[in-house]
Order: structure tokens, then sequence, then C-alpha cells
């Protein structure tokens, strides 16, 4: 093969030209601090620096989920908390009006400040986040969820739950339904409800009624009609007999699991009726109490009455405050959850971003130091062409 000077600087030049591209890519790379800027530099480190960045995008937009969520969940809880304070403060009242002595317009005034509360609690329902979604609304955010109607407070929502993805495979509830939350109260002790007939004519108050044998109530409903002073039959939904017996004041009833508190004195006729447990909105619940309290009391009978209503009104505000207490904890432990993962998620984001760095930062120094190499080289290269250059063996004839 004959070697031409034509073709000796043809290969000489393609020689600079590559170190003078590694020389630019060096520059490139000082420049951008960054190991490589394209794919075509390092294909195997660009492909994990990208994977590595898309999980990192991810994880940052599971943190903004969970902050949204917090800042909801948090709202929640703070308004929850108020209804537990209007509804110990409504439960105060109840046990002060159950006082045969106060005034007709003392249990006015109370009736008064209970209708205040109910009035509280249904602001408390319609609460709003920081951008004017009712939190309460569940999937509905956009109009109150609870409107005052001539029947009675109403819920417009649904039963919608929204969820929040905070991390791969793991979503979380962004609040809880007004439904949930108001009206899925359950009524007396939360698995039996007792109730005077309101045509009891004798001073007959119900006390506390208890399961004293789960196992033994089977959820039925029973009447206890009193048939003699102080004798009482217990009856099923079928009329059928149950038990009967003789009950003095301060005694109790009992049969097939259940135990009922009666105090006063029945007369003939009377009856208490004993039913499963059903669910009833706090702002019935309320309602029904204020309802009570204005009415007037001529008799002692009308005293027991009323007695009964407030009775009934302190079980159902207990089963309301139960039912809060439930929601606030099921609050408390999502609020913990996301603190959890978002403490996970700092932690892989701190991992991913070092995996980041050791692919694609650069090695200043070592950079620094092939550039001085790479410019020596250059250099070198450029001399050594410029004295081969012009040399032909006509020179030395």
């Amino acid at each position: 093969m004959r070697v031409t000077q034509s073709l000796n600087q043809s290969q000489f030049l393609t020689a600079l030209n590559q170190i003078e591209s590694r020389l630019s890519q060096t520059q490139n790379q000082i420049t951008s601090n960054l190991n490589f800027t394209t794919a075509a530099q390092d294909p195997v480190a660009a492909g994990l620096v990208n994977s590595y960045n898309q999980t990192l995008a991810q994880n940052t937009q599971y943190d903004a989920n969970g902050n949204i969520a917090q800042t909801n969940l948090s709202v929640e809880d703070n308004a929850l908390s108020q209804v537990q304070t209007q509804l110990q403060s409504l439960r105060d009242l109840a046990l002060q009006a159950n006082n045969g002595q106060l005034s007709p317009d003392a249990r006015s005034a109370i009736a008064s400040q209970a209708s205040q509360i109910q009035s509280s609690l249904l602001a408390l329902a319609n609460t709003q986040n920081g951008n004017g979604e009712y939190i309460f609304g569940g999937n509905s955010t956009l109009s109150p969820p609870f409107v005052s109607t001539p029947s009675g407070v109403a819920y417009t929502g649904d039963q919608g739950q929204r969820q929040v993805q905070i991390a791969g495979g793991q979503t979380v509830a962004n609040g809880d339904n007004g439904n949930e939350v108001f009206n899925l109260i359950r009524t007396g002790n939360g698995t039996v409800v007792a109730a005077a007939s309101v045509s009891n004519v004798g001073t007959g108050v119900l006390g506390a009624t208890t399961i004293s044998d789960p196992t033994a109530y089977d959820g039925g409903t029973y009447a206890i009609n009193f048939t003699a002073a102080n004798t009482y039959e217990v009856r099923d939904s079928n009329n059928g007999l149950v038990t009967s017996g003789t009950s003095g004041s301060g005694q109790s009833v009992a049969f097939r699991g259940v135990q009922i508190a009666l105090s006063g004195q029945p007369t003939i006729g009377d009856s208490f009726s004993v039913a499963p447990s059903a669910n009833q909105s706090v702002f019935t619940s309320i309602q029904n109490l204020v309802n009570s309290l204005q009415k007037g009391l001529g008799t002692s009978a009308a005293q027991a009455q009323l007695n009964n209503s407030i009775g009934t009104a302190i079980n159902n505000i207990d089963q309301a405050l139960n039912q809060i207490s439930t929601v606030r904890s099921a609050v408390g432990g999502r609020l913990n959850a996301i603190t959890a993962q978002q403490s996970v998620s700092s932690s892989q984001q701190i991992q991913l971003q070092r995996s980041i760095s050791a692919l694609q930062s650069l090695d200043y120094a070592k950079a620094i130091t092939t550039l001085t190499e790479q410019n020596t080289t250059l250099s070198a290269s450029m001399q050594a062409y410029t004295l081969t250059k012009g040399l032909t063996l006509f020179k030395y004839l």
C-alpha cells in the first residue's frame, strides 16, 4: 500500500479532530458540572439517571398529595374538636334541665341555648377548607352538605369518601362524608333503645339500659306493660309473653339479656318499649330535646315524660360523642400514616439524589486534570503536525 503525504495529513487531521472533540466534551462537563449532558455520552448511566428522576418526580407528587390530605384532615380534626365541645356543652345543659325544680323560664332559656348549639353544629357540618370546598360533602364539595328545611336539617352531600395516593399502593381517605359523621348516630346505648309511651300517665322514669348478657339478646322488639301497681309483663312483637314480675321504684326489669332501671311509679296501662338501636341524625336528637323542653309542665306525669325525653337525649348525645371520637381517631390515624410515609419518602428522595449525583455529578478536580492533559496533547499534536507538514525527500537531495 502506498502511503502518500495526503493520506498522512488526512489521518493526522482525523486524530486532531478526535482530540478536539474530547477536549470540547471535557470543557462542556466543566461548564455544566455534569459527567454527561446527552444519553449518547453515557447510555447506561443516562438510563439509570432517567429512571431515578422519574421515581423522584413520582415521590414528589406523592408528597404533594400527602400535604393536601394533611391540610384537609387537619381542618376536619379541628372542626370535629369543636363539635365535641358543643356536644359536651349540650349534654351539660340536658343534665341541668333534668331537674324538676326548674322554672318554665329556666327551661325555655336552656331550650334557646340548645337551639344555638344546633346552629353552631350546622355551621361546623358545613366547614370549608382553604379552597372553599365543603369537607363533609363526600365527593360533592361545591355546595353546603347540610341545609335547614321545614322538616329539619337535611344532608345533600353524597356517601363518597375521597382517596389520595401518598405512595405506591398506599392511599388515605382525604376526609369523611357528613352522613357518616352526623347522621349515622346510633340511638339508645348503641345496641338497644328504651322509650316511654307518650300516653303514660304515671311517673315511671327510665334509667340506664344495659345488655347484661349479649348472647341472650336476640335483637327483638319488646313491650313492658304494667298490668297492676308494680306489676308488669314483658311481651315480644307477636304479643307473646316473655316474662312477668313486680318492680318497685329503683328496681330493674330484666329479660333476655337486657336490664332496664326504672324509677318512679308507673300506673296500670303504662308501657315502655325496648327495640334495637337505629341510626338518627344528631340534629334530630337536638331538635327533639328542644321540643321537649318547650312543652308546658302541669302534672307529675308530664314531668316524668320530660325526664324520659331528656334521658333519651342524653343517651343520643353520648352516642354522638362516641361517633365523633371514633371519626377523630380515624383522622388521627391517617395523619400519622401520612407523616410516617413522608418520612420514608424523604429518605428515599435523599438516596435517589445521591445515586443521581454519583452517576451524573462531575469530579471537578479530575476533569481539570483531564482538560490540562488534553490541552497538552492537542498542543503537542499541532506542533508535530506543523513540523511534519512540510517534510519531503527533496529537502535532503
